[in-house]
């Protein structure tokens, strides 16, 4: 038995966590696991590939990005805007399942987010041996209760808060993180209340500025005279636009920018000294959390089981503090978004924590 690993879309603490649990499962049962490398693109070919062994996966459990690599460009990508998908074109998907054949793959597990996954639905729709693995830092996928990754990113967020503080209170001002989640804004939310902000504006909770002005003259009055905003990418300006880096050019547009805007127009509404501060990629780098190195080697070791029992066109599912495995159509195109009157967001403002509306 030969099976088929790869990593598809952005990279993510825990990927390689998932490749050492499927290469370890697979040697128990003496199967040989053949890498893919940079996500689909490995399939064309030639092929791009090695083959992976226990001695191959000594060490990367606690290693961030993904020895076999990855992207979110290329001929398979599928999802380009929201709510907007594209078929691979019948030619590439041909040339990739001549490779598939040639190195007798039997189960291909896709380890990805929600275009990744909707590109192994569109193969596994047309007769491969598709298994999905949830990857997504932004914790959005539907089906599953927490992806590996997000634990890492959130991390990440309440230690630059931590660091903020001191600087903010040291010079009275006000300091505004972006933070990553382009329709989804749990990173933002999980992290900024752990990491103890002021303001947490949403991609799902529409803000007013004013009303965050308001918020921070109001703590300047109780003695307070620094504020922590945390703001994700996704989060729309109140005129109801995206800022955006990049037009579309292929792949999903780039977000990025509302931070400093939002910091701009604090600064002329409270006359405070504001300054802005994006953490960007460094939410996707370093070492995986103890969480997210378990839970990504428990959802390796699913696919292989998934693979063993022929269950092909499922995604492996975490829910309830067990792993199982849902149908790959329940997971895509279903984004688990935040919501505006949930526990956590009340449980928020029960703190004193404005979300601006």
């Amino acid at each position: 038995m030969r099976i088929g690993i790869l990593n598809s879309g952005g990279d993510c603490p825990g990927l390689n966590a998932v490749i050492h649990g499927v290469v370890g499962a697979a040697d128990q049962l003496g199967w040989e696991v053949i890498g893919f490398r940079d996500g689909f693109e490995g399939l064309l070919p030639p092929g791009d590939y090695s083959i992976l062994k226990p001695k191959d996966t000594i060490g990367i459990l606690k290693l961030g990005g993904t020895i076999l690599g990855t992207t979110n460009k290329g001929h398979f990508a599928a999802k380009i805007g929201k709510g907007d998908i594209a078929e691979i074109p019948a030619e590439i998907v041909a040339k990739a399942k001549r490779t598939m054949d040639q190195l007798e793959i039997r189960a291909l597990i896709v380890v990805g987010g929600d275009g990744s996954l909707t590109t192994g639905l569109q193969l596994y729709r047309e007769g491969w041996p598709i298994i999905g693995v949830p990857k997504t830092i932004d914790n959005d996928l539907s089906a599953t209760a927490m992806t590996f990754g997000f634990d890492s990113a959130v991390t990440t967020v309440v230690d630059a808060l931590d660091r903020l503080h001191t600087t903010a209170e040291s010079h009275k001002r006000v300091m505004v993180l972006e933070v990553m989640g382009r329709h989804a804004g749990w990173i933002a939310l999980w992290g900024g209340i752990a990491g103890g902000a002021n303001v947490i504006l949403l991609p799902e909770i529409p803000f007013n500025l004013e009303n965050v002005a308001a918020h921070i003259k109001q703590r300047d009055a109780l003695g307070h005279h620094s504020t922590l905003v945390v703001v994700a990418e996704g989060a729309c300006m109140p005129d109801g636009d995206l800022v955006t880096l990049s037009a579309n050019t292929g792949g999903e547009i780039r977000l990025g920018g509302v931070g400093e805007q939002v910091a701009a127009r604090l600064q002329e509404l409270t006359s405070k000294d504001t300054r802005a501060c994006t953490l960007g990629h460094l939410q996707r780098g370093g070492a995986p959390t103890a969480l997210d190195r378990i839970l990504g080697m428990r959802f390796g070791v699913m696919a292989v089981k998934l693979a063993q029992e022929g269950a092909f066109g499922r995604m492996v599912s975490y829910q309830a503090y067990h792993v199982d495995s849902v149908p790959i159509e329940e997971a895509v195109n279903k984004l688990r978004l935040v919501e505006p009157d949930g526990e956590l967001v009340q449980a928020a403002k029960a703190v004193g924590i404005c979300l601006g509306d």
